[in-house]
């Protein structure tokens, strides 16, 4: 696996709490399995003990991409130097599982896991992967949804680092919310322009049946 696919060990964590609707899917033993994969040394270590920690590790890597995504960069790293500190990897070149064309080994960096308990694993991977990707493609590429009320963390792999919403769903919604809006707006700037017209046409009316008329002298000609 490479490196930088680890992020999304971040992501899904990220993920596994929405504050803005009150939900949150990291309530259970079977939570923390799924998070890393079933049959993973990570899955195999979890206890109940493992649901606290993860959910202290899971507002901090929520900090890192908040402030990420509003241009706060300096602030990001520092949040995620102090994972990478706390919960280091050991990297290790590897190939054995993976073979060219010509049955030799495609030697690449993998990350050996050492990890005490579930949390220490799954936070070191989780750590470096991000690491990983904010340094080769940069921190803007760690977003938030603006598709409120979804606050959910997204890695931005886009070519012109256009992505706003973590799915296309979140990024439909927004448009129809946006369509519906200048909708709205076109709509009331119309009724006051409609207004404004037939007040100015009423003061017109009213100006005129009050105005005295004007006679003029009767002429009369000399006999």
């Amino acid at each position: 696996m490479e490196l930088a696919s680890y992020a999304e060990y971040a992501v899904r964590l990220v993920n596994s709490e929405e504050p803005a609707r009150g939900t949150d899917t990291l309530t259970s033993l079977d939570a923390v399995r799924q998070l890393s994969g079933a049959g993973t040394r990570t899955a195999s270590m979890a206890d109940e003990a493992d649901l606290p920690r993860l959910r202290a590790v899971r507002a901090r890597l929520r900090a890192v991409f908040e402030a990420a995504s509003e241009g706060a960069e300096t602030t990001a790293v520092d949040l995620l130097n102090g994972l990478l500190v706390e919960f280091p990897v050991s990297p290790v070149v590897s190939g054995h599982d993976l073979l060219d064309e010509e049955g030799r080994p495609r030697w690449h960096l993998h990350l050996a896991d050492s990890a005490a308990t579930a949390t220490a694993s799954y936070t070191a991977l989780a750590a470096m992967g991000l690491a990983m990707h904010l340094t080769s493609l940069g921190a803007d590429r760690l977003g938030i949804c603006q598709a409120a009320p979804c606050r959910n963390a997204y890695l931005d792999t886009s070519t012109n680092r256009s992505r706003r919403y973590c799915s296309d769903r979140c990024a439909t919604r927004a448009n129809v919310a946006a369509y519906r809006a200048r909708k709205r707006q076109e709509s009331l700037a119309a009724e006051q322009h409609s207004a404004q017209q037939q007040t100015t046409e009423q003061e017109a009316t009213e100006r005129k049946v009050t105005e005295p008329k004007v006679t003029e002298p009767k002429v009369t000609s000399p006999r």
